[in-house]
């Protein structure tokens, strides 16, 4: 379960460049990590590359991106009260396009933060939409719809 949850993200860090300056990204990829080999040492193991492991990694995923998220927007709000560094908005979207955009939702709503730019809620919402086609896209390509 470890070495597939460290071949996927690990790859996709690799191989997508913005994401190698995304610190949230990078946090987001150890929790998985530690959670999937605590799992893994304490309660069971799984086949490496088994579709159970990649549902088990769907639901780590998940969890983890969207408090990455959370933490991400708490982080760049507090900033901006502080008037210090900010998160870089590209960071913010791409943990959205991985799957935080509910947490996203949720942070924009609790820490009343990036709720009134526009350009900002623009591509928000259109990365929700690109993940919903890319989700289609990967299902379709494996003849699962």
């Amino acid at each position: 379960m470890v070495l597939t949850f460290t071949a996927i993200l690990i790859g996709l860090l690799a191989i997508v460049r913005p994401l190698q300056k995304n610190n949230f990204y990078i946090l987001h990829s150890a929790i998985v990590i530690l959670v999937a080999y605590y799992v893994q040492t304490h309660y069971f193991t799984v086949t490496p590359f088994a579709p159970k492991t990649f549902l088990l990694f769907l639901v780590f995923h998940l969890v983890s991106i969207n408090l990455t998220t959370i933490l991400a927007y708490y982080v760049d709000k507090r900033a901006a009260i502080k008037h210090a560094w900010r998160v870089p908005e590209n960071n913010l979207h791409t943990l959205e396009f991985l799957g935080g955009w509910p947490g996203a939702l949720l942070a924009q709503n609790l820490f009343r933060h990036k709720t009134v730019k526009k350009s900002f809620r623009a591509i928000f919402w259109l990365m929700i939409v690109l993940e919903f086609v890319a989700i289609w896209i990967i299902l379709k390509y494996l003849r699962l719809i």
